[in-house]
Formats: structure tokens, sequence, C-alpha cells
């Protein structure tokens, strides 16, 4: 009997041996994929900074306005422009969608509504961020008669929404439901449980999600194209055109001016930057306080 076992998980075993190259294939073909996926990533980032970088040690690049072709100047007012759009798009979707992703997890597990809501959410979280610039352009732009600040930040808004609510979805239902019975067997009421128990415990995974849809929105050029448009001056009106780095990159870049080209790749690098830089310290955060 003991032979027969040995025999069975014996390395010269067959079985073992078809095992073994399967998985060493697998772990080969996961390894290049990572190796194939890192070069291309590295190879953005070394070039973003190579072509950026002297645009970004200038100190006029965050003082100076968009200047005109042929003279110095900066990015001072589609920076503030972008922090602006971006922001109040980031405070508006995302209490929508943290409360929505709240419904569905907690609320609306077995409802028709909720398979429904996670169809269309899923729908919108692959829909072209053009189409929702259009849609504000037609709901919003077309109707006031101006593009605004408000209306770029209503589009980013809609992007951040079906994020947020994804996440917020997926991580609250990762949390164990012991956790919730507990707080239930204490006395404690739903809306109570959902505050001080599984946001707690979900809240990394939460914020992972907002910095994944601002990430996404720092970029997004169409949807300002229908709804913000651009601004050469300095304005903080968000009821008037407003300059943003994603549209003046593309301005920028699609020109035949060299200064130009060289502002639109320091710009590229600032929000590249910048992402990179609220992820590293959100997560530096959050680490330090689990």
């Amino acid at each position: 009997m003991n032979g027969t076992a040995m025999s069975v998980i014996s390395p010269a075993n067959s079985v073992y041996r078809a095992r073994k190259r399967a998985n060493a294939v697998m772990l080969t073909v996961s390894s290049l994929a990572l190796a194939f996926g890192l070069f291309w990533l590295l190879w953005i980032v070394v070039t973003l900074l190579y072509e950026g970088g002297s645009a970004l040690a200038r100190i006029g690049l965050y003082t100076q306005m968009t200047p005109p072709p042929g003279a110095d100047g900066g990015l001072a007012n589609a920076i503030a422009g972008s922090l602006l759009l971006v922001g109040l798009g980031t405070l508006i979707g995302t209490p929508i969608g943290i409360l929505a992703g709240t419904y569905l997890a907690e609320y609306g597990r077995r409802g028709w509504l909720a398979s429904g809501t996670r169809f269309l959410n899923d729908v919108l979280l692959s829909a072209p961020s053009i189409v929702m610039g259009l849609f504000v352009y037609s709901v919003y732009v077309a109707q006031v008669g101006h593009f605004s600040g408000y209306a770029g930040s209503i589009a980013l808004s809609f992007l951040v929404i079906p994020v947020v609510v994804r996440t917020t979805d997926d991580m609250l239902k990762l949390v164990p439901g012991s956790l919730r019975e507990a707080a239930v067997a204490l006395g404690c009421p739903t809306w109570r449980m959902i505050m001080s128990v599984t946001y707690r415990a979900a809240r990394t995974g939460i914020l992972t999600g907002v910095l994944l849809a601002v990430a996404r929105i720092s970029g997004e050029t169409a949807p300002l194209l229908f709804t913000s448009l651009n601004n050469q001056f300095w304005s903080l009106n968000m009821n008037a055109p407003m300059s943003n780095l994603p549209v003046v990159i593309f301005q920028f870049a699609m020109s035949p001016y060299a200064d130009w080209h060289r502002l639109a790749w320091g710009g590229a690098s600032l929000i590249t930057l910048a992402v990179l830089a609220l992820n590293i310290v959100a997560r530096i955060i959050f680490s330090k306080k689990d």
C-alpha cells in the first residue's frame, strides 16, 4: 500500500511531470507578459521625463500663462483650471458613486434593480469618454449657450461615477459577513453598521477606486473639448470657458511650434507625476492607519 502511494506522488510519475511542465510554461508566459508590460510602462515614463524634464525644471511653467507662438510662457492657467475641473468633478461623482455602490453591496444584493444597475454601470464604465462630453454638450452647453468649467466638471463626474460604483461595490462585498452579523447582534442599525464597520474595513479599497477615477479624468481631453473648451488667459470663473492641461497638451502637441511642443511634454509629464505621487501618498497614509 505504501509503495503504491509513493509511486503515485513520485517525481517520476507522468502526471506529476506534466503538471510541473504546465506550471513552468505558465510561469514563463506570465513572467514574459509582466516584463512586456513593464517595458512599455518604463519606456513611456522615461520618454516623458526625457522630453518634458527641461520644461518641468523651469519655474515659469508654473507661474506664466500659455503663450502665443514664439513667445516664452508656461501652463499656470491650465494647471489651475485642471485642478478646479478635476476637483469639482471628483466632488460631484464620488458621493454618488459611493452611495450607489453601497446600495448594490448592502441593500440590493438579490433585487432585480441591483443587477440592472450593475449592467448599466458596466456599460458606462466602458463607454467612450467623448460620449459623455457630447451628452453634457447637448443637455447643458447647448441650452445655456456657452462653454463653461461647470459643464466640464459635470462631464468628468460622469466618468468618476461608474469607477467608484464598481470599486465600492466590490470592496464592500469583500467585507466578511461575520462583521456585519456581530454589529447587528449588538443592536447596531444597518446605517450605523455600514458607517462604522463596512466602510472602515473597505476604506482602502474605496479610496483606491476614487484615485483610479481621478487618474482617469486627469488626462481626459475629449469631454472637455465639448464642455469647458479652453481659455488662453487666467480665469477661475467656472461659468466661462476654462483652460485645462489635457486640451492645452492636445493643441500644443498638434501645433508646428517647437516651444509649444516643449510645453506639451511638460504638461504630460506633470499630469503623470501628479497622479503617481497622489497614489503613493494615499497608500502610505492609509497603510500607517491600518
